[in-house]
């Protein structure tokens, strides 16, 4: 019987740049599963010119080990696209470059398995054992490990008063660009949310305006707020904030959290004012458009229209506390994603530590269970480890803490302070240069 020292469970960007990670160290062996017959990353928001908010460097690997063979810059060398690439002279890679970035790395590593579904996981021997049915043949086959990298991300969140099987015309962000023919041809569109997505999906909707669709756009959010960029604010994806948030109390932890929203969820910067740009373009030698752009429009929920194939929304507006109801035909919620518990952790759920309200305890080294060493999250530390938890640049950073942990040595050096500012009242020690790690 085989023991691997790590399964990991699900192939998102986190552990494909884990299973990138721990292949080339001596002496570990590790198995990946994913349900999905193949990698490929949010595919219903595809969109031909959407970016990454984050640079090129927050790959599966770089911030970890800028030598590792599956960084962005070997995949365009590889490619033949290093040139172009610098020619281009942009730091932040299309959305679906980075697509086939991962695509290019997941085809060559060997210990990523697609088409498995993981069913059922037991504590056994002092084993994991991991259940897992292939999608092809549909028989279930088991495997043996010390230790657990869970990966299976976030889910698209739907508000609990829509019921989406009553009101197919109400779609997710994540199901985009499969609905978007039937969206030009529906005659009205509202779109909800405040977000990157949300903007994204506006602009791109835009310039069907001209053949007479009609778009709404409504935030409950006071403005359409931008994504703080700035140098200082970046410092906070930093380790040592990371230390200063989970010190906090839970409570302040929550409160804090609750302010933050426009250091992960707003819109770039550069979209807002192409936005703008559009609709002024647009205006000229026309007395109106037929787009609809509201803030302060809370929800309250949708119904289904007496009119045939259309749907009623019911806003109330947050400052005036009026109400507010508009018509349309498709309705696309960018109402975020929101991590859900596998329905296999329940064989193991007695290994697993937990807060007073059933969230995950989660140590500063990314480890759920009860022994502080074998489960690790990925993803689903938010309420611990701040807004940074779902930050592809912190991927790697989180990956060198577990690979780190599972070998019991460093493997890659963690880098305790880069922020010129420091967090709270401790003393800290000064920035010091380290020795590259070793493999």
């Amino acid at each position: 019987m085989k023991i691997y020292s790590l399964i990991g469970i699900g192939i998102g960007p986190f552990n494909l740049g884990l299973a990138a990670l721990i292949e080339p160290v001596a002496g570990v062996s590790a198995l990946f599963f994913d349900q999905s017959e193949s990698f490929d990353w949010h595919p219903g928001l595809m969109l031909p010119n959407a970016t990454l908010q984050v640079p090129f460097m927050a790959d599966l690997v770089t911030l970890a080990d800028p030598t590792n063979k599956y960084s962005f810059l070997n995949f365009c060398k590889h490619t033949g696209r290093i040139y172009p690439f610098y020619i281009r002279e942009n730091f932040n890679i299309l959305r679906k470059e980075y697509n086939c970035y991962c695509q290019w790395v997941a085809t060559q590593l060997t210990n990523c398995r697609f088409g498995h579904e993981v069913i059922a996981i037991d504590f056994v021997n002092d084993l994991y054992e991991v259940t897992v049915r292939r999608s092809k043949t549909g028989s279930p086959e088991t495997f043996y490990a010390e230790r657990l990298a869970l990966g299976t991300g976030t889910q698209p969140y739907m508000p609990p008063f829509i019921d989406g099987s009553q009101l197919p015309g109400v779609i997710h962000t994540s199901q985009y660009l499969p609905f978007k023919n039937k969206l030009l041809k529906s005659g009205s569109v509202a779109v909800i949310g405040s977000g990157q997505s949300a903007a994204e999906i506006f602009q791109d909707l835009l310039p069907a305006t001209a053949q007479g669709l009609q778009l709404s756009w409504f935030t409950r959010s006071p403005r359409f707020y931008p994504m703080e960029y700035s140098k200082l604010t970046l410092e906070l994806t930093s380790p040592e904030y990371v230390d200063y948030f989970y010190k906090l109390p839970e409570e302040r932890r929550k409160q804090l959290l609750s302010k933050q929203n426009s250091l992960y969820k707003g819109i770039n910067y550069d979209l807002i004012n192409d936005i703008f740009d559009q609709l002024y373009e647009m205006s000229v030698g026309n007395v109106s458009l037929p787009v609809n752009i509201r803030s302060n429009m809370r929800l309250e929920k949708i119904t289904t229209a007496a009119e045939k194939n259309r749907y009623e929304l019911f806003f109330t507006e947050t400052d005036q506390q009026e109400p507010y109801r508009c018509q349309a035909s498709y309705v696309v919620l960018a109402t975020g994603y929101k991590y859900r518990e596998p329905a296999f952790l329940q064989g193991i759920t007695e290994r697993i530590n937990r807060q007073p309200d059933g969230l995950f305890q989660v140590q500063r080294d990314y480890t759920i269970d009860v022994n502080g060493d074998e489960i690790f999250v990925q993803n689903a530390e938010l309420h611990t480890h701040g807004f940074v938890t779902p930050d592809l640049g912190m991927g790697a950073y989180r990956n060198a803490h577990i690979i780190n942990k599972v070998t019991g040595r460093e493997v890659y050096h963690i880098e305790k302070r880069i922020a010129f500012q420091t967090f709270g009242t401790e003393k800290v020690e000064e920035l010091l240069p380290v020795d590259s790690h070793t493999i």
